[in-house]
C-alpha cells in the first residue's frame, strides 16, 4: 500500500550503475562524480535516498551537480524491488539495504566523510543511518512521520481499518520520530509549502523531533514534487559550503580555489 515499485528503464545523465552486495542481500546505487572531483580521488561521499516515486537513475547526476564545487563522489541508492535492485519491495528491507550501501563505502574509503541526503520516505534511511552511523551533516526534503502521517491524514477515510495495520508495520528504523531525537549531526530541512502529500504540519512533527543544529529553507509555493532550484538552492549550496569548511577545513571549493592564484 505504501511502496510503488518500477522497474522501467531509464536514462541517467553519465550516472553509473553498480550492484554491491551483502552477505544475505544486494543493492543497486547509481554512482556519479562532482565536477571538483573529476577524475580524482573524492574527498568525501554523499549518499541519496530517493522518494517513492523516484529512481536512483533520475537523480544522481542532480545531486552531483549540487555538489558540483566540492569534490565528492554520489551513491544513490535504488531502493529493493526499484530499478535494478533485487526484490520484493518491502518497508523491512529498506534498513538493512541503506546498512549495506554505507558500510559499503566505509569499507573502502575508511577515512573519508559521509554525508547523508534523503527526499520524502528518502529521509526516513537517511535518519536512520545518521542514528546509527556517523555523519557530518544531512540534507532532508519533505520528511515524513510515517505512522503519524498514515493513522493522521489517510485513516480517516477507511476507518482505521486499514490504517491502524499498515502504520503499525512501519520498523522502527523508518519511523522518523523514533529516530530523529538520536541524531545530532546537523541538518538542512528543505520543507515545500504546499505539499500535499506530507502537508507542512507533518514536516514540523520531524524537524522539532530531531536532536543536532538545524537550517530551515521553506520552499515557498512548492508541492511534494517540486524541483528546489533558484534562491533556495542557492540557500542549499551555501549551507553546504558552510558545512564543507567545518569538516574538511583544508579543502577549498573549486570555485574559491581558481579564483586564487
Amino acid at each position: 500500500l505504501l511502496l510503488y515499485p518500477t522497474t522501467d528503464p531509464r536514462p541517467a545523465m553519465g550516472a553509473k550503475a553498480s550492484l554491491i552486495r551483502g552477505k544475505d542481500r544486494a543493492v543497486e546505487v547509481w554512482k556519479a562524480r562532482s565536477k571538483a572531483c573529476g577524475d580524482g580521488e573524492p574527498k568525501a561521499y554523499v549518499l541519496e535516498f530517493c522518494g517513492n516515486g523516484t529512481r536512483a537513475e533520475d537523480i544522481t547526476w542532480f545531486v552531483a551537480e549540487r555538489w558540483r564545487d566540492w569534490p565528492i563522489e554520489v551513491w544513490c541508492m535504488n531502493t529493493p524491488g526499484y530499478g535494478g535492485s533485487p526484490g520484493p519491495a518491502r518497508l523491512k528491507s529498506i534498513a538493512p539495504a541503506a546498512l549495506l550501501c554505507y558500510d559499503t563505502i566505509r569499507a573502502q574509503a575508511p577515512d573519508r566523510p559521509i554525508f547523508l541526503e534523503g527526499n520524502s520516505l528518502g529521509t526516513t534511511s537517511a535518519l536512520y543511518l545518521a542514528s546509527q552511523r556517523p555523519t557530518p551533516g544531512l540534507i532532508l526534503q519533505n520528511p515524513p512521520p510515517l505512522r503519524r502521517l498514515i493513522l493522521q491524514k489517510y485513516g480517516w477515510w477507511n476507518l482505521w481499518l486499514i490504517a491502524l495495520p499498515v502504520a503499525y508495520q512501519v520498523p522502527w528504523e523508518l519511523n522518523a520520530t523514533d529516530t530523529a531525537p538520536h541524531v545530532t549531526a546537523p541538518a538542512c530541512f528543505l520543507l515545500a509549502d504546499e505539499d500535499e502529500v506530507i502537508p507542512p504540519y507533518y514536516h514540523d512533527v520531524v524537524v522539532h523531533a530531531y536532536a543536532g543544529p538545524k537550517t530551515i529553507i521553506n520552499l515557498p509555493y512548492a508541492t511534494h514534487s517540486s524541483p528546489v532550484d533558484g534562491p533556495s538552492e542557492k540557500k542549499v549550496r551555501q549551507w553546504i559550503g558552510q558545512l564543507w569548511a567545518k569538516t574538511l577545513p583544508a579543502t577549498r571549493p573549486a570555485d574559491e580555489a581558481q579564483s586564487r592564484p
